[in-house]
């Protein structure tokens, strides 16, 4: 009898164990609180972000000193400005001119495009209502030879204006060009105009960079990566196009003003915008 007792309560526990590992097994699981969804839209964390240009690796074919982002004072009987004819482009400075009350520097002024036709932007301070005034943009390749070179109206009133290249002017890849803006306030007066210069090379982009711009669903993502990755021609003529179509958002003249800062030009973010026509 005993025996048989005991071997009825060696069963019974036996029996009884995997319920109560079992219990204890699921009983954090009942204790666990929920994970809270992230209720942020993806759309809504994009808009925190704004264009941010950083600087590549200075392509091959530029030299040390490659330009001057910002012009004389005055120059040409040109009357003194609180901004001076600025080019909207990223810059390394390399020396500052003494003696110049404004300290025009100049440097390395370059920027990437991947665009055949780029847009070229520049701050004009000089206007149309100069007498005797005139105004150039040239571009050449690296033997000096002419793409293009067509005169420049002045603006109305001191702004950005954007200057396209023609369908018989185009840039090729893996070359370098310079670019020349020069405007004389009076041409009976013989001297050196008022004028900014610098560089640019287009470029193929990386398959990686592709697909990242084919996947963004928004201009305004194309923009951030285009920026991002230093190719700064597309994404600030895809931004000027957004600024001149919406000129009335506010989202857009944010992102604006944050591509520019991101090149220390928070001084021509807030001025008037303009696209001259294609001559």
């Amino acid at each position: 009898m005993k025996w048989i007792l005991t071997t009825a309560l060696i069963l019974s526990s036996t029996t009884q164990y995997p319920v109560q590992v079992t219990a204890q097994t699921k009983q954090p699981l009942t204790n666990k609180q929920p994970t809270q969804p992230d209720k942020t839209p993806a759309s809504a964390q994009q808009r925190t972000s704004r264009p941010v240009f950083i600087l590549p690796k200075a392509p091959a074919g530029l030299s040390p000193v490659s330009g001057r982002r910002a012009g004389m004072g005055s120059r040409d009987n040109c009357r003194a400005v609180t901004t001076p004819l600025t080019a909207l482009v990223p810059f390394q400075e390399e020396q500052k001119v003494g003696g110049q009350t404004n300290k025009s520097i100049i440097g390395v002024v370059e920027g990437l495009t991947t665009s055949e036709r780029p847009t070229f932007w520049f701050y004009i301070p000089y206007t149309k209502d100069l007498s005797n005034s005139s105004a150039e943009f040239s571009l050449q390749d690296s033997a000096e030879n002419d793409v293009y070179r067509n005169a420049i109206a002045l603006p109305s009133k001191p702004s950005v204006i954007g200057i396209s290249l023609p369908s018989t002017a185009l840039l090729e890849v893996d070359k370098t060009y310079h670019w020349y803006l020069k405007v004389r306030c009076n041409q009976e007066t013989a001297g050196i105009p008022v004028y900014v210069e610098g560089d640019i090379k287009r470029i193929n982009l990386d398959s990686r960079v592709i697909q990242q711009i084919e996947a963004a669903n928004e201009p305004r993502q194309k923009i951030i990566i285009y920026a991002e990755k230093g190719i700064w021609f597309d994404a600030l003529n895809m931004l000027a196009e957004r600024r001149i179509s919406n000129y009335k958002d506010t989202s857009v003249e944010e992102d604006w003003q944050s591509l520019l800062q991101s090149i220390n030009l928070d001084n021509i973010a807030t001025m008037p915008l303009i696209k001259l026509p294609t001559r």
